[in-house]
């Protein structure tokens, strides 16, 4: 809920059906206060709320894409489609769904260019878990900086390529239960973990996080904001104050992230959480090899440009999603084609 990310990027299949990626411009649009308030709120929406947000955040999506365009004046007819992956509602793959809003019909219509969204469905149908999606962009666009892929994002995954192999997974909780806390005292976030670095841990409290089931289970597997309200949240409410809430949660972030990755010769990390100076500190503190931090651009729009990655494999009839990473029973190509 920090913003629309967009990015303009290229993507060519080489000769030896290698993928040369090229990132032309790059944008994030903070959203206005009544529609973060309303995706905050979208879970405990109506049936027909949520309709009504799905075609609002279209509109949205869809003005922001056409100022984008006359900004950076770029031409119309070289964009092959719009690959968008909405806003998260719903993720309960073991019931069979997923649901992303940010209607695919509208933003096509309003942009006059094709659409695909809804990536996450039909991995989901194929018995996967619709996440992570990320990892095919790190096997065949990242793989050279690094065996090893951290996101700091609302939850923290991995990516790890392991000879032919790609294993990816959630790890645990990371951005999300963090800025609920900071929204709860009017703030968007902990800059710098500045409030985290001065509170204490509460051990018990700590303990218990470590000992939830999620992290005895086998890869794949993800979460989602409805294991956060009913897993994780109560042990946190149980800590009275909101800096040791904040260093209990960073402290549990680093450990989790230590331990999962405790093979692994290097980490490259992207996503908000790098932000988090202290966060980073307490991963440094639990992780013995190295540390990679790439470009601004990267650290802030990798999950944009493998998106539209993911819609050039979409066009291209590849499978966009490896069944290896998410449990389904095959590769699927996953999203929906939106003609204008």
């Amino acid at each position: 809920m920090d913003g629309l990310d967009i990015a303009f990027s290229k993507y060519e299949q080489t000769t030896n059906n290698k993928w040369q990626l090229t990132v032309y411009q790059t944008e994030t649009d903070i959203y206005p206060k009544n529609m973060l308030e309303n995706l905050k709120n979208s879970t405990c929406f109506s049936a027909s709320q949520l309709l009504d947000l799905d075609k609002k955040l279209g509109h949205y999506f869809a003005e922001k894409v056409n100022a984008f365009i006359l900004r950076n004046k770029i031409d119309k007819k070289s964009i092959d489609a719009i690959a968008s992956h909405g806003h998260t509602i719903f993720h309960q793959p073991d019931k069979g769904y997923t649901y992303q809003i940010g209607c695919g019909s509208t933003l096509a219509f309003n942009t006059e260019l094709k659409v695909i969204n809804d990536f996450r469905q039909k991995d989901v149908i194929a018995g996967g878990q619709g996440a992570p999606l990320v990892p095919i962009g790190d096997k065949l666009l990242f793989h050279q900086e690094s065996s090893c892929f951290l996101n700091l994002g609302g939850f923290a995954n991995c990516c790890i390529l392991k000879n032919k192999n790609v294993i990816a997974y959630d790890i645990c909780p990371a951005n999300l239960p963090l800025n609920q806390i900071m929204n709860r005292l009017g703030l968007e976030y902990d800059k710098d973990g500045k409030n985290a670095r001065e509170g204490k841990v509460d051990l018990i409290a700590l303990e218990k996080l470590n000992a939830l089931s999620f992290y005895q289970q086998n890869s794949p597997k993800s979460l989602g904001t409805e294991w956060l309200t009913a897993e994780f949240n109560p042990v946190i409410t149980e800590i009275i104050n909101n800096k040791d809430k904040l260093r209990t949660i960073i402290e549990h972030i680093a450990i989790q992230i230590g331990e999962n990755l405790i093979d692994s010769q290097s980490i490259y990390i992207t996503g908000g959480g790098v932000r988090n100076t202290f966060l980073l500190e307490r991963i440094a503190f639990h992780f013995e090899g190295e540390i990679v931090i790439p470009s601004e651009q990267i650290v802030d729009y990798k999950e944009a440009i493998i998106f539209g990655f993911l819609g050039a494999l979409h066009l291209s009839g590849i499978p966009n999603t490896l069944a290896s990473v998410t449990g389904a029973n095959k590769d699927v190509i996953g999203g929906v084609l939106h003609r204008p």
